[in-house]
């Protein structure tokens, strides 16, 4: 006999809501969301969806109702609960559009829990659209099967964020003049990488950074990286010692 298909399939489209789920919780789509969900994924009556909110975890709906402009669905069961992401941020200068699209799509997938902007004395790009690098994070949870976004924080300049830094978290320095091999620098959650702009950092802020007791100077390897190539090979360093890949 013909083996019972999977439910949900694999191709089930995921989506964000900002708005509570839970067992009957009938939420509306509309906007743009429903217009790539109708037109694009062609939903109709019946077909499933599965939704996360950032608070409760993922769950399993199904189109109740597809109008031309609109989506009501019906939740039906949960498939996930709230993750719990290793505790590592990234503090990292923002960098041209493209490449800082790039760094926070990347490092979401990743699994990093805070994206900190940076602004050094060789940030080219000092105003960050909010909005824009928002959209950035929900459409990578959504693609990676993310159940919580990871925090954005407004941008701060480099000596406010040394002199705020919290003093039980280990901020790794990815510096290009030289460091410690990050694989082997006992850095566990919390924890922080730093990483600059496409100048790097001036002699100033270097001994500024060296100079505070939170600071590990970090090496990435003998070439030097680009700034989001640095930030994403650093993220990935990381997790695969202290975060929740699987080392088996």
């Amino acid at each position: 006999m013909p083996a019972t298909p999977a439910w949900p399939p694999a191709s089930t489209p995921r989506l964000f809501v900002d708005v509570p789920l839970g067992p009957d919780a009938a939420p509306v789509i509309d906007g743009a969301a429903a217009h790539y969900l109708l037109n694009v994924m062609r939903l109709r009556a019946g077909d499933p969806i599965l939704l996360f909110d950032n608070v409760s975890g993922e769950w399993l709906a199904v189109v109740a109702d597809a109008a031309k402009r609109t989506l009501t669905l019906r939740v039906e069961r949960q498939t996930k609960t709230i993750e719990r992401v290793p505790d590592l941020w990234l503090c990292f200068a923002p960098v041209k559009k493209a490449r800082l699209d790039w760094i926070i799509e990347k490092a979401t997938e990743l699994g990093i829990a805070r994206l900190q902007p940076v602004i050094t004395e060789r940030t080219i790009v000092e105003r960050v659209k909010r909005e824009r690098l928002e959209a950035q994070i929900v459409e990578a949870c959504e693609q990676c099967g993310r159940t919580a976004l990871p925090t954005l924080a407004e941008p701060v300049k480099l000596p406010q964020l040394l002199k705020d830094w919290p003093t039980e978290r280990g901020l790794l320095f990815a510096d290009e003049a030289g460091g410690v091999s990050l694989a082997k620098v006992d850095a566990p959650g919390p924890a922080a990488i730093l990483t600059g702009p496409e100048g790097g950092f001036t002699e100033r802020e270097r001994d500024m950074l060296i100079a505070h007791a939170a600071v590990h100077r970090i090496a990435l390897g003998p070439r030097i990286l680009r700034a989001e190539t640095a930030a994403i090979a650093a993220i990935g360093v990381w997790m695969a010692q202290h975060g929740d890949w699987p080392a088996e």
